[in-house]
């Protein structure tokens, strides 16, 4: 056995530098798809980077609706929801004339009032559109599902949730190991409900994107990415909210601004 040694290690050897050989000719041959592969994972990298600080940093609205909303001011003291915390994690003050155009005519709002609120949702539309278009082609979610739902559960980016925990989705914690900080309670359908807190607007932007990858939610992909009434209609079957009128809910909001014109 002694005697075979040598030959064993010139064997190893042989292979070993026979591996690299094989390996280095594969490089060489294929260098320069590697190198557009890994340019074009550099590419999706950076521009993952790049949304996420813009979602930080982006507070430059459109210059006619700075005057808009400037002119307007604020909203009447008596328009405004009322309520010490802690309270529910949206009231939907922005979304109420959007959902219910009967209602300003019945409480008397005027059109002044109406048009403050609305501006306010397409600041928040402008705001993040192209972060929703992004998130669109990485994981088939259609842009104006994710800015609707974006606008409903986040009350155009003015909830308690959205401006305390950076949730704009409304996702919730199941967790039963949570770290500190990873969630915090609010009194919405009951009191026990915990949402996730994130660092960042981006970072609930892609929360939503893989929470809507799960397998109860995973069969709308082949709708794909132009039918947003079934998908409105598929989330609220599906069970994203408790809300029986969902889905009407977020294809009014869809064709009200139309987000449609985001989808691919």
């Amino acid at each position: 056995m002694l005697n075979q040694f040598p030959q064993v290690v010139y064997a190893l050897k042989h292979k070993v530098a026979t591996g690299w050989r094989t390996g280095f000719s594969f490089v060489k041959k294929n260098n320069v798809k590697i190198l557009v592969i890994l340019f074009g994972a550099y590419v999706v990298f950076l521009k993952d980077v790049s949304l996420s600080l813009n979602l930080e940093t982006i507070d430059n609205p459109s210059q006619a609706l700075r005057s808009s909303l400037s002119g307007l001011g604020t909203s009447p003291e008596s328009e405004q929801p009322t309520g010490s915390l802690p309270g529910p994690a949206n009231t939907f003050s922005n979304l109420g004339y959007v959902l219910n155009p009967s209602f300003a005519k019945e409480k008397k709002t005027s059109k002044r009032s109406v048009k403050f609120h609305e501006d306010k949702c397409k600041v928040y539309i402008e705001q993040y559109s192209e972060v929703a278009q992004h998130e669109m082609k990485k994981y088939g979610v259609p842009a104006s599902i994710k800015l609707a739902q974006g606008l409903l559960e986040s009350n155009a980016g003015e909830s308690r949730l959205a401006t305390e925990n950076k949730n704009h989705f409304g996702i919730k914690c199941f967790s039963r190991k949570c770290k500190k900080g990873h969630c915090t309670n609010h009194s919405d359908d009951t009191h026990k409900d915990f949402f996730r807190n994130y660092d960042s607007a981006w970072e609930s932007y892609r929360a939503h994107s893989k929470f809507l990858q799960k397998d109860r939610y995973k069969h709308l992909k082949s709708l794909g990415t132009k039918d947003y009434k079934g998908w409105a209609k598929g989330l609220s079957e599906a069970g994203y909210a408790t809300d029986p009128k969902y889905a009407d809910k977020l294809i009014r909001i869809i064709e009200k601004f139309s987000l449609n014109k985001y989808d691919l």
